[in-house]
């Protein structure tokens, strides 16, 4: 069964930095795509920003500039740096994993940004 654990959330001052990881495990295969998704109270969940195996990325207009995805293949670990955060960027995290048609998601993980 696959288990997808995210670390790393936490409280920052606007204009920090935090590194968001995600870990998939429970299969000998690595996972096509990984990402993270984060929703907001009151709000619908949103792309933050997606990586292939091949490491083709893809940002959401407010993630291009401030955030990096990058991952691990040999560990199937995905990366979110977060830097210049702001307090719109308060949300929870939640990491997203793919192979072949299957979805799998974490729990998540929140990321309060103070003004």
């Amino acid at each position: 069964q696959v288990q997808v654990v995210e670390s790393g959330g936490g409280l920052v001052q606007a204009g920090g930095s935090l590194r968001l990881s995600c870990s998939a495990s429970g299969t000998p295969y690595s996972m096509d795509v990984m990402g993270w998704y984060r929703q907001a109270p009151g709000k619908q969940r949103e792309l933050v920003a997606t990586i292939t195996s091949g490491r083709l990325t893809y940002y959401s207009e407010f993630a291009k500039g401030r955030f990096t995805i990058y991952r691990d293949n040999g560990k199937d670990t995905v990366y979110l740096q977060m830097n210049s955060l702001k307090p719109e960027d308060t949300a929870v995290y939640v990491c997203n994993c793919r192979r072949s048609r299957f979805d799998y998601w974490g729990q998540g993980t929140q990321v309060t940004v103070s003004s």
